[in-house]
């Protein structure tokens, strides 16, 4: 083994995968996390975090679509198949029911990321918060959105302007014995993977524009100074906030009812079961199929007036939570004007960024970039070439975005799409579009792991 050894900072999905890759190709690795440390070495839990699991989700359990053929996320998971990814590894050892998506029990699967790298003879545990970036020694700062400030200071610092940041917030967790299934009915959207992998709440009009009003008019958390003026990303957007955006948003957006018919209801209003005016999905959460989370529904509303607005709901009357929604802080640095094209600090060279803190956006996405450092790190450390995949693949494509293929101006956090890839070379009919971009990124990135993109260090 290298006896050189490489600092991560922040077991989170991205260190976690980062130092995975690592200590698979030989490198020693030192990984802190904060959480679960003692309070004498600056240990402390995040806002957001429950336990002191690795790799712990702290908002849906879901890695969105597993459909490598049509969509840039499943794409994107393949890819990571594909380099050995401890978290797709540990995700598809326990993934739960979701239609076409990748979900998974959350405690399981933190469990077994966490397991994976205590095992790993080239890796070792710190529990100790970092409060400042290093002055030297090679270290990969993966601390996620929820960076303790300390640190954010110190990057801040180093970087010779603000942190930015944006919200996320996190959906509740229902008990599924408490749901009445009297009303409820189980079905996938147009009958999509199993064809049952979604508890529906159906909505008539007036239930829903009282709901609406209720979103609208119900106690939310308050904002400290600091958090002022501070935007939502798109993809993780209050319901409250899409609320207030127009009376039907929701009903085109998290509780559109399209292609959900409904076997309750034979009424003059819906004669054929067709879809109710509005509807509430829930998605398993854990493996034994008890906690269920209501998608689409991160909210900021004080957990009083969740309670009550969300038991006006049809089926969730007398509904148990696991777990209310929250809020918390996200913190990223403007990755095209700090990160060179191996995401390390310019300013900095010693050091790389990887996951959410470098402006991606996603779990997958978050640990496709600690993937990439990591063998960026051991290619490094072994005095190794190591050429990054193609930016027609989808991990080439996010890699690209954030070293440089997005405006540094106004950058914000983005999911993977296909609209970060190069466009196509030839005119595809629109419906064909899609897997003609798969095709090619998987030809390429075929013909990438054909000349060494596998293998970053000896």
């Amino acid at each position: 083994m290298n006896e050189d050894r490489i600092t991560i900072v922040g077991g989170g999905l991205a260190g976690s995968e980062a130092a995975w890759q690592l200590a698979e190709q030989g490198v020693a690795v030192r990984l802190y996390e904060m959480r679960g440390g003692s309070p004498e070495n600056g240990g402390e839990m995040t806002p957001a975090h429950q336990t002191d699991g690795l790799a712990e989700l702290v908002c849906s359990n879901s890695f969105r679509s597993d459909d490598a053929e049509k969509n840039a996320v499943g794409l994107l998971h393949q890819e990571m198949r594909d380099l050995g990814s401890l978290i797709m590894r540990c995700a598809d050892e326990h993934r739960v029911p979701a239609g076409s998506a990748l979900a998974m029990d959350r405690d399981r699967f933190s469990d077994a990321v966490t397991a994976a790298l205590i095992q790993h003879p080239n890796v070792e545990i710190v529990r100790e918060r970092v409060d400042a970036l290093p002055n030297e020694g090679l270290t990969i700062v993966a601390t996620g959105p929820l960076t303790a400030i300390s640190l954010a200071e110190s990057i801040g610092a180093a970087t010779g302007m603000e942190s930015l940041a944006f919200f996320d917030a996190i959906a509740p967790i229902v008990h599924k014995d408490s749901i009445d299934m009297d009303i409820c009915w189980m079905a996938s959207r147009w009958g999509k993977g199993d064809g049952d992998d979604y508890v529906n709440c159906p909505m008539d009009r007036e239930q829903y524009l009282a709901f609406h009003r209720g979103l609208l008019d119900g106690e939310k958390t308050e904002f400290k100074d600091w958090e002022k003026d501070t935007p939502y990303f798109e993809g993780c957007m209050p319901i409250e906030v899409m609320a207030s955006r127009g009376v039907d948003t929701l009903r085109y957006g998290p509780m559109k009812p399209v292609g959900l018919d409904n076997p309750h209801s034979a009424t003059s209003e819906f004669p054929d079961g067709r879809w109710p005016y509005a509807v509430v999905q829930l998605r398993q959460d854990n493996a034994l199929g008890t906690l269920w989370n209501m998608v689409g529904f991160q909210t900021k509303l004080k957990h009083g007036a969740q309670v009550e607005l969300f038991r006006t709901i049809p089926g969730l009357e007398n509904a148990e939570f696991a777990r209310l929604g929250g809020l918390h802080r996200n913190t990223f640095i403007n990755s095209p004007k700090l990160l060179d094209g191996e995401l390390r600090l310019k300013s900095a060279p010693h050091i790389r960024f990887a996951g959410q803190i470098t402006g991606c956006e996603g779990y997958v996405e978050s640990a496709a970039v600690g993937l990439m450092a990591g063998r960026l790190a051991a290619a490094e450390i072994g005095n190794r070439s190591f050429a990054l995949p193609p930016q027609t693949t989808a991990l080439g494509a996010l890699i690209g975005h954030i070293t440089g293929g997005a405006d540094a101006r106004d950058y914000q956090p983005m999911n993977i799409n296909f609209g970060l890839l190069p466009e196509l070379g030839e005119r595809v009919h629109k419906k064909q579009r899609k897997q003609a971009y798969t095709g090619r990124a998987r030809a390429d990135f075929a013909s990438w792991l054909s000349q060494g993109g596998k293998q970053a260090a000896a």
